[in-house]
């Protein structure tokens, strides 16, 4: 049998189905809704990809910013759940979407924001998830050196060969490249089969984690911070309260704006989107407990407090725990870096070029661009940038709340699929733009800048202008959803809406294309027979039926 090898090509294989017809600008196979026989994801899927998310470096070290502001590591804890209890709301209620119309992020945006218009979200989306996969890399990059380190002591005294203005030594780049490769496997993989890696993760961590926690508790007898008091009171405890609410939602706002990314893949009823409201409270809580105790039986043990979790274990004398430990960093550095960063900032590239773009390619696109930021630069020296990037979130609130709103208020979950895939269908709006989302999400983030200025440049005194800022992801929400709702009721966009929704199940029927992939890229009409891979097919099945049957290879 004589092999033959597919030519890559520049651009990517094109969507065949009646999404894509006569609009291959805004389409392509990764794109268009996904299939009934694609759709894997169970709810033990979402559960382990949260436990994934959850278990993760950040989420340790929560506790740590808040504490610096003045507050205890009680009110910390309570703060963590807080956010997390407000922000799964939004994660749902933009993941149900998902669920119903099984298209990614970049597609449903065309809704409320018009085709051109929601080029907004997606391009503040894309960055964010380059900037913080570059920042992840090199977290993970320092559990690699502690890795390695704990097999190879000398290598942590490695001689440095780059210039000390670059930030970096040779040994944590040596780190960086290794971590960087191992992501690589794991770009390529699509998004059906990555739930297997958050289920290694969701168990190999938290048990990691857990026996922390037991050491913790074993082997110091004298945690004094767990009976610390507030440094502060009245208006300063209040602001510094609603300020680090802010903060922690803020690490997480991106999810609540594309969260279909990964809802589409769900096989399950959209009801179990809000198994998101108890269990991210209960995650996410647990993990910053966890790096709470940690840092402050360290501090007993060895009198540094160390929020950074390798800095902690670097004090310890097994070679073989430190090893385990790191390895388990390193893990939950590479599940959140796909599950929040690259997954996400590929849709979006797909989304911006998608005749050469695909999940795949965007994903390594994604890793290549992380070089050209040079995240060792920004950490070591670049504190307004990190500052900027951190603060960006409070874009990301009104984004949410529009796409929210516009689906359960404005609409009535009544949306058209096909459309969103049609540039001069009635997600139009004016030339491509919905001005009423543009002039809300302005009116959301305007009494965030004083603040957010401050926040880049500190000595920018902005007054009390920097008050607002330090709740600007509760106000830039729910100020947005009140501009957004109102201009809908005042100014209704009549030609969006329609008297029951239209799902992809529905058009993918009407249209008679089959449901089961074949060894093509291309979708045939039932009952037409075509080669494909040298070989014929008849595709066979009723029109409207929810399961359709495999097609058979005729000999």
């Amino acid at each position: 049998m004589k092999l033959q090898f597919k030519r890559p090509h520049l651009k990517v294989s094109p969507a065949k189905s009646a999404f894509s017809e006569g609009n291959p600008r805004w389409i392509n196979r990764d794109l268009e809704p996904v299939r009934r026989h694609e759709r894997k994801w169970t709810v033990l899927s979402f559960i382990v990809y949260w436990l994934s998310d959850g278990f993760n470096a950040s989420a340790w070290q929560f506790a740590s910013s808040i504490i610096a502001v003045g507050l205890t590591w009680r009110e910390s804890l309570v703060i963590v759940a807080v956010a997390f209890f407000i922000i799964s709301f939004v994660i749902s209620l933009n993941g149900a979407v998902g669920v119903i119309h099984h298209a990614p992020f970049p597609v449903i945006a065309r809704a409320s924001w018009g085709f051109w218009g929601s080029y907004v979200p997606i391009i503040s989306r894309a960055v964010l998830g380059v900037f913080w996969f570059s920042i992840m890399t090199m977290n993970g990059a320092n559990s690699v050196r502690v890795m390695i380190g704990a097999i190879w002591p000398s290598f942590l005294t490695l001689p440095n060969h780059i210039s000390e203005d670059q930030g970096i030594a040779t040994n944590t780049m040596v780190s960086f490249l290794i971590f960087w490769l191992f992501q690589i496997p794991f770009l390529c993989m699509h998004p059906n089969t990555l739930r297997w890696l958050f289920l290694v993760k969701s168990i190999l961590v938290p048990i990691a984690w857990i026996a922390i926690l037991i050491w913790a508790f074993v082997s110091a007898k004298d945690m004094d911070m767990f009976d610390q008091t507030a440094t502060v009171s009245g208006s300063a405890y209040a602001w510094g309260w609603l300020a680090s609410l802010t903060s922690v939602i803020g690490n997480y706002a991106t999810l609540s704006v594309n969260q279909a990314d990964f809802s589409r893949y769900s096989r399950v009823s959209v009801k179990w989107q809000l198994l998101y409201v108890p269990l991210l409270p209960i995650v996410f809580t647990f993990t910053a407990f966890v790096g709470i105790a940690a840092t402050s039986s360290g501090a007993a043990q060895y009198g540094e407090l160390n929020w950074d979790p390798m800095d902690l274990i670097s004090h310890w004398p097994s070679r073989a725990a430190r090893f385990f430990v790191a390895a388990s960093f390193a893990l939950a550095a590479l599940g959140v870096n796909i599950s929040a960063n690259s997954l996400s900032a590929a849709n979006d590239l797909t989304a911006l070029f998608p005749a050469y773009v695909n999940i795949r390619r965007g994903q390594l696109l994604c890793a290549l661009l992380s070089w050209a930021l040079v995240p060792w630069k920004i950490l070591a020296s670049a504190a307004s940038f990190l500052n900027f990037m951190a603060a960006y979130a409070v874009f990301l609130g009104p984004i949410a709340s529009i796409m929210a709103c516009d689906f359960w208020i404005i609409h009535e979950r009544k949306y058209d699929t096909l459309a969103l895939y049609q540039p001069y269908s009635i997600y139009r709006y004016t030339y491509g733009i919905n001005w009423r989302a543009i002039v809300s999400f302005f009116v959301g983030v305007a009494p965030n800048l004083p603040g957010f200025i401050n926040s880049i440049n500190p000595d920018v005194d902005v007054g009390v202008g920097i008050h607002p800022y330090q709740f600007g992801w509760l106000l830039g929400f729910f100020g947005t959803a009140l501009v957004y709702i109102l201009l809908g009721k005042v100014f209704p966009p009549q030609e969006t809406f329609i008297d029951k929704a239209v799902l992809p199940d529905d058009v993918y029927d009407a249209s008679g294309y089959m449901d089961e992939p074949t060894d093509g890229e291309s979708n045939v009409l039932e009952g037409q027979t075509v080669p494909i891979d040298e070989e014929n097919i008849v595709i066979e099945g009723e029109k409207g039926r929810k399961d359709r049957h495999r097609s058979e290879k005729i000999l």
